[in-house]
């Protein structure tokens, strides 16, 4: 099963901070604080049919094996494409979001964080892609054919917990630091996100 960890070192920091204009600092934390939220993002959509279908045919234009084949070059990332990705993930609650994300201790504030979002969001895709084709053959192709499941399950996965819906909050919460106090980011996103986009 891959991780986060493992989408992580598919990120091409250095060009992402020379992008950005920021330390590889910043541009590390920013990224570990999107990519889990992205992934959650993409899980909550999963929850509903018409969400997981939509994400289905996402995955199948961003399938290019080649394009995560010895690290990702920011270069070949469609950046506009890229913004729809995340509108299409966090729709009305986009601004909350990006906002959530640049208020996290060294993330480099919202509008570093607007920017981020875009080019993440196509690498996300290309590695999930990856991972349904990849690693589970086709009986993932026709689990996720059949409402959902699989993507649910694998993204769920990604995020560590795999039990979708509830357990997103903390997963987010942990990640971005919100520890088990409760409250925080991980409530934010937890509940924006927790109920898919209807």
């Amino acid at each position: 099963m891959a991780s986060i960890d493992e989408l992580l070192s598919q990120i091409p920091i250095s060009q992402i901070a020379a992008k950005l204009g920021v330390d590889e600092a910043t541009a590390t934390t920013a990224v570990k604080s999107a990519i889990p939220t992205l992934v959650g993002g993409l899980e909550a959509n999963a929850q509903d049919p018409a969400g997981a279908a939509s994400l289905e045919n996402a995955l199948q234009k961003h399938s290019d094996p080649a394009f995560l084949e010895g690290g990702v070059d920011l270069d070949q990332v469609d950046a506009a494409d890229g913004q729809k990705i995340v509108a299409n993930v966090f729709g009305d609650s986009t601004d909350q979001v990006v906002s959530a994300l640049g208020g996290v201790g060294g993330a480099g504030g919202s509008s570093l964080v607007g920017k981020l979002l875009p080019m993440l969001a196509p690498i996300v895709l290309a590695f999930v892609a990856k991972q349904m084709s990849g690693n589970k053959g086709g009986a993932a192709a026709t689990q996720a054919q059949s409402g959902g499941g699989g993507i649910g399950d694998l993204l769920g996965g990604l995020l560590g917990g795999g039990q979708s819906g509830g357990g997103l909050g903390n997963v987010l919460g942990g990640l971005l630091g919100g520890g088990q106090s409760g409250g925080g980011l991980g409530d934010l996103l937890g509940g924006l996100l927790g109920g898919g986009k209807k």
